[in-house]
């Protein structure tokens, strides 16, 4: 008997906390802390109870062992990899030889950098930047918003910054529920004495430790951040050497603020405007100040004008280039980071490089031995579309349920229906598993190795603790077969052959500056990670950005001046009374497919529930526990009510885990692109119990039941 003890880090949020998996001939036997690692993200090695509970889904009794291919929906047969992988090539070649633009790929932050460093390659050497990940779902609007306001779009600063803050500005962000582990930093500086500001529609669990609460309507961010600066600039708080010498823009700004008055912000946000006034005077003159934020500030088609907005206000206070200070989005799953750092993007080669600047391109095409197209691809949302119009035919997805992640859910499946070809690359049966064509079963992340990048830039190495089930494979390898069965079968740089994860991640450090230094040597051997930008092997990682200068061309930062106040696309009207908004809960990972698989967390978050205030629940004869429908334009969805003051009246507030996303909007950013899904006009009403069974019957299951028949 062989027991052994494997250092990893947890396959859930971006926090990126390391432990211990114990395991004995192969097989997980439970968890330790990562005490003895130090500056770790979870420095105390505790975890929240996703973490904790993280062996079980590893465990699941329907994980996918074998290669499938379907007779019909939701019915398959067991094929060899060989064919499968013969297949999937022929098929991707012949699209890409007819129109590269036919193809369609989804990357996954919920793997490791190497392959989704391999599935944008892939693409990209079959001749289409048609690729995209999750990002476009959650943080494009931060990577776009703080690339234009700081020349990059990543979080500028560490965890330990947060520790060492005196201000924490929290936006659109449950912290203590989504990222726990990481909401420790908040409360050892709130034990400091530093002060917490809360800005959500909701009160939260993380509301309870706020000194000042801004609950604000769903969408109405703009106005919320433009008045905090006009208060700032109005009494002079802002830094002036700072904005003199490091800014460009302030003027603009000043002009764009002038009617945000604490007063009309009150009007059109519902937050009183002393408090406005307050929130504004004590971030302005802490001296050190942090902003961080999610999906509640980013998920709006105004998205990236927030985030730029929260760039300029970090800017002007002078909280940027010095520790104890920054902007820190956090990132919902794992890698979200990494897969936008390995340029899962439609826009953008490894290292944020863009697809249509000549010089980059040209890189790559020495690079990797291939002529590249320079023209921007399609996002996951866009690919919905154009495959509903027959433009793209084929879609390859690693790791991903767009079925129960994607906005107007019900589109999106409509869309899958008519693709001609669909490859699904996963762990288990998921409701997207259902219109593939053939399935490659993969590894889950504790059972095959490589680096992550978690929300502070930190990469780690994450070792294979147990082994995979049946034919089960690393990510990395069948991206590397596909690769090399298509025509791709060269060593170096220029082909698919690579021996393990180690070699894709040094082919990473060839081709992206800000990982020239995190080799696979270091990263095995420094198991607290490295942060990027780390351009070279004797360079110790950087964990302040900006502390001389911007990366935008001027070496300044780019001010956001946005002078009109917008709200969501779809207001409240006589059809549609409420505004919808989703949230998330901390036991459920977002499209559930892992922690619906864990008794332990089902047990303690069971059922979703939708929150609506006393007063409109008086209205529509509704109780807590009743069933009620929560219909939008783009669909229907029973879910039981709980009554509450933690939502404002006429707002409606639904963890969206369990497939609520067949009723949010899929009004873009125009800019990043993202989907509107935090805010949407809806109606509420109680129906009987018999009535929303009927209305689940309609709903993709969560857990779907896949047949598996002889040949």
């Amino acid at each position: 008997m062989s027991e052994r003890l494997v250092p990893v880090v947890c396959p859930y949020c971006g926090v990126g906390c390391r432990l211990y998996i114990r395991s004995v001939d192969g097989y997980p036997v439970g968890i330790e802390y990562a005490k003895d690692i130090p500056n770790i993200s979870n420095e105390l090695g505790k975890l929240c109870p996703k973490g904790n509970a993280v062996v079980e889904y590893l465990l699941a009794k329907d994980r996918l062992k074998r290669p499938l291919k379907a007779k019909e929906q939701g019915k398959f047969v067991e094929i060899s990899w060989s064919e499968a992988i013969k297949e999937v090539a022929e098929r991707l070649k012949a699209y890409a030889k007819d129109d590269p633009n036919q193809l369609m790929f989804f990357g996954s932050a919920r793997t490791f950098n190497e392959p989704n460093y391999l599935v944008q390659k892939l693409a990209r050497m079959l001749g289409t930047n048609n690729v995209d990940h999750c990002a476009r779902l959650c943080h494009a609007p931060t990577v776009t918003g703080l690339k234009a306001v700081f020349g990059a779009g990543a979080m500028t600063n560490t965890y330990k910054d947060i520790e060492e803050a005196n201000v924490i500005f929290i936006i659109g962000h449950n912290y203590a529920e989504t990222h726990p582990v990481g909401f420790r930093y908040v409360l050892k500086a709130k034990e400091r004495g530093a002060k917490v500001i809360v800005a959500d529609p909701r009160f939260t669990r993380t509301a309870w430790f706020a000194d000042i609460f801004l609950q604000h309507y769903p969408g109405s961010d703009i106005a919320l951040i433009n008045g905090l600066i006009h208060v700032i600039i109005k009494e002079r708080l802002y830094d002036e050497k700072f904005v003199r010498e490091r800014c460009v823009g302030f003027d603009e700004v000043v002009a764009a603020v002038e009617k945000f008055t604490p007063e009309f912000v009150e009007k059109v946000t519902g937050v009183p405007a002393e408090l406005i006034i307050e929130a504004a005077r004590t971030f302005a003159t802490a001296g050190k100040g942090v902003i961080t934020w999610a999906m509640g500030l980013t998920q709006h088609t105004h998205g990236t004008e927030n985030v730029k907005l929260l760039g300029t206000l970090a800017a002007i206070c002078g909280y940027q280039g010095k520790e104890g200070a920054g902007c820190s989005p956090m990132r919902g799953q794992n890698n979200v980071q990494g897969a936008c750092d390995m340029a899962a993007l439609p826009n953008v080669f490894p290292g944020y490089q863009a697809v249509t600047d000549p010089e980059k391109r040209k890189f790559f095409e020495e690079f990797w031995g291939v002529e590249l197209s320079g023209e921007v691809g399609l996002t996951t949302v866009e690919a919905a579309y154009a495959a509903d119009k027959g433009k793209v035919k084929a879609y390859y997805v690693m790791g991903e349920n767009p079925v129960i992640s994607e906005a107007n859910a019900n589109h999106v499946m409509h869309t899958l229906e008519k693709l001609e070809f669909m490859v699904v690359q996963d762990i288990v049966p998921t409701p997207t598993m259902e219109y593939a064509d053939i399935v490659l079963p993969a590894a889950a992340m504790l059972e095959n190795e490589g680096s992550l990048t978690n929300t502070e830039r930190r990469v780690q190495w994450s070792f294979q603790a147990v082994k995979p089930p049946g034919e089960a494979r690393p990510d990395w390898w069948i991206l590397s077969e596909v690769g090399k069965a298509i025509g791709f079968d060269k060593t170096g740089s220029g082909g698919f052959v690579y021996n393990d994860a180690a070699d894709v991640l040094r082919e990473i450090n060839a081709c992206t500056p800000q990982y020239r230094g995190i080799t696979p040597e270091r990263l095995k051997e420094n198991l607290a990670g490295l942060h990027w930008p780390c351009p070279s092997e004797d360079h110790p990682g950087t964990r302040v950005l900006y502390k001389e200068k911007f990366l935008t061309p001027s070496g300044k930062a780019n001010l956001a001046a946005v002078p009109e106040y917008k709200g969501p696309v779809e207001m409240p009207d006589e059809e549609y009374p409420f505004l919808l908004t989703t949230h998330r809960y901390v036991g459920m990972y977002h499209t559930a497919t892992m922690t619906m698989r864990s008794c332990a967390l089902k047990k303690r978050w069971p059922e979703p529930l939708a929150e609506i205030h006393p007063d409109d629940a008086v209205k529509l004869g509704i109780k807590s526990g009743d069933w009620v429908k929560v219909v939008t334009r783009r669909g229907a969805y029973p879910i039981k009510a709980k009554v509450t003051r933690a939502v404002k009246k006429g707002v409606i507030a639904v963890p969206w885990h369990w497939g609520a996303n067949v009723l949010t909007n899929d009004a873009l950013d125009p800019v990043a692109k993202i989907p509107e899904t935090k805010a949407c006009a809806c109606n509420v009403a109680k129906i009987t119990e018999e009535e929303a069974r009927k209305l689940m019957e309609k709903l993709p299951p969560l857990i779907p039941k896949i047949e598996v028949v002889r040949g």
